[in-house]
């Protein structure tokens, strides 16, 4: 059970550490001139994950269970810092304070991965460690929803005259929405719902589209990287999304082997 917390800790740290880093930089990127101390206190959350990076290096499987879980609340601490970072953030550009290219479904969509990523934090140090019936609609619930604003955003940072690659998106952001409904569905249904072969059956029929997009999102990726193709999507949000879709692919395959072991 302690390798198992140790590694488990590691990985979700080592994941979602960078994709907290790559926040700040997006969002820094996005701001206008004009919001210095915002693109400032970005570039602290840039350095605070490369502390947290450079800390988890010293760390291995084999690491005191004890000291990985001090490891954990420092780290719950800088995404919960982030987090709330990310809120006031989506706050002034609702009241118009600001104007950035950041769009505010974006400024939220980032905002609920570092709430998932302290909780997830959290509960590890509380020992769950197996996921629940409950806890593998919730989860995908989450990252259905994520995927579906990965559409979203690919759709809207392609330049228009990508016709068909814009459509593609569009088509991934309506399957994702009703992926996203489906299980918002079988969540209000629980506990009744929560049985093996509905559930094996919720995730065999995420893994298609999941599968679907991230074969989208590596194409273009490698087109983005290439230069052959025309959009406003930075090379490192290309990589970024499509790593999120393999993460969510890796979670899936958890959650099938925990249904297959009880």
């Amino acid at each position: 059970m302690d390798n198992a917390f140790v590694s488990r800790s590691l990985d979700e740290i080592q994941f979602w550490s960078r994709i907290m880093k790559e926040h700040a930089l997006f969002l820094s990127l996005g701001f206008s001139f004009n919001d210095s101390k915002l693109i400032q206190e970005a570039q602290q959350f840039i350095d605070l994950f490369e502390q947290v990076e450079e800390k988890l290096s010293t760390y291995s499987v084999n690491s005191d269970p004890q000291q990985i879980a001090t490891f954990n609340s420092q780290v719950y601490q800088a995404a919960t810092s982030i987090w709330a970072y990310k809120r006031k953030v989506l706050g002034l550009s609702l009241r118009c304070e600001i104007t950035s290219n950041n769009f505010p479904l974006l400024l939220d969509h980032t905002s609920r991965e570092a709430a998932y990523f302290a909780k997830r934090l959290k509960e590890l140090n509380e020992g769950k460690l197996q996921p629940t019936a409950a806890k593998i609609i919730k989860e995908n619930v989450f990252f259905l929803r994520i995927m579906a604003d990965h559409s979203k955003f690919i759709g809207h940072l392609l330049d228009p005259s990508e016709r068909k690659l814009v459509d593609q998106a569009r088509e991934f952001s309506h399957d994702f929405d009703q992926l996203v409904f489906q299980a918002i569905d079988l969540d209000s249904m629980r506990p009744q719902s929560e049985t093996p072969p509905l559930l094996d059956q919720f995730l065999d029929e995420n893994r298609v589209s999941v599968v679907a997009l991230r074969d989208f999102k590596k194409a273009a990726k490698e087109l983005i990287e290439e230069c052959r193709i025309k959009s406003n999507i930075h090379p490192l949000l290309a990589d970024h999304v499509f790593r999120e879709a393999e993460r969510f692919l890796h979670i899936i395959d958890l959650f099938e082997n925990s249904l297959t072991s009880k």
